[in-house]
């Protein structure tokens, strides 16, 4: 069991998850990566208030917004592609 810092405040994965607008999963992982700080008491995490303020801080990159497209042929300039048309014709 991880030591319990009495002297911080700390959320449950709900009430952070509330806080932060991030899933509850998305938190547990967060824990267990080390990424929040917090301490887990049988199947239930806690998260440090301090940390997950820290962390909603800081930039952080963001995701991709979608299924990607593949490119098309015109974009990558296929030429060998049996519908393109040169420019001579």
């Amino acid at each position: 069991m991880l030591n319990i810092d009495a002297n911080r405040n700390y959320l449950t994965t709900p009430e952070a998850a509330e806080h932060s607008g991030f899933t509850k999963v998305y938190i547990a992982l967060l824990l267990r990566r080390g990424r929040l700080e917090g301490f887990r008491r049988g199947r239930d995490w806690f998260v440090y208030a301090d940390s997950l303020e820290a962390f909603l801080t800081t930039t952080r990159k963001p995701g991709p917004k979608g299924p990607r497209k593949p490119p098309s042929h015109e974009d990558i300039g296929d030429t060998d592609h049996p519908n393109h048309q040169s420019q001579e014709e």
